[in-house]
């Protein structure tokens, strides 16, 4: 089931999002001292609480049998358009289909809320990934490589 989160839901969704990406910095060498900004390491109880807050933002999880294994938020932005943060399923509940299911509800979402664009940013490394979100409908519009990650950002839209 996916349902809009709580405020109490938020240190669970922290769970989510820094376990989810850990295995991303794992498997490409990033750490707490090479890339304190990435997601694994910067997520907190604290900036996840203001972003419910004071963000136009909306905030998913999945839950299935009383779990909470998925987590997605939506940013609404100016001209029709959207970004999509932190998709991110429990390492133990990947590849069941829950990444495809919140990816899905993010769409409907977006489109439900006037959003005629969803922007997508990826490790362009992650060639995984971005196949997986290429299969799903977004299309790569380019990269920047910023001094404060070890890697190179990946963009990616996808009209709804």
């Amino acid at each position: 089931m996916i349902r809009q989160i709580t405020k109490k839901d938020i240190p669970e969704c922290v769970d989510i999002i820094r376990k989810s990406f850990k295995t991303v910095a794992d498997e490409y060498g990033f750490t707490i001292e090479n890339a304190p900004r990435f997601t694994a390491f910067a997520t907190t109880v604290e900036r996840l609480s203001w972003q419910l807050e004071n963000e136009p933002r909306q905030m998913f999880v999945y839950e299935q049998d009383g779990v909470l294994c998925g987590y997605y938020s939506l940013l609404m932005q100016d001209n029709n358009e959207c970004e999509l943060n932190n998709l991110a399923v429990l390492p133990e509940y990947r590849h069941f289909g829950i990444g495809k299911k919140l990816l899905d509800h993010a769409y409907e979402t977006a489109k439900a809320q006037g959003c005629k664009t969803m922007n997508i940013g990826i490790v362009e490394e992650n060639t995984k990934l971005r196949k997986w979100y290429e299969q799903n409908g977004a299309v790569h519009t380019g990269t920047k490589k910023f001094d404060f990650f070890p890697f190179t950002c990946g963009y990616m839209v996808k009209e709804l």
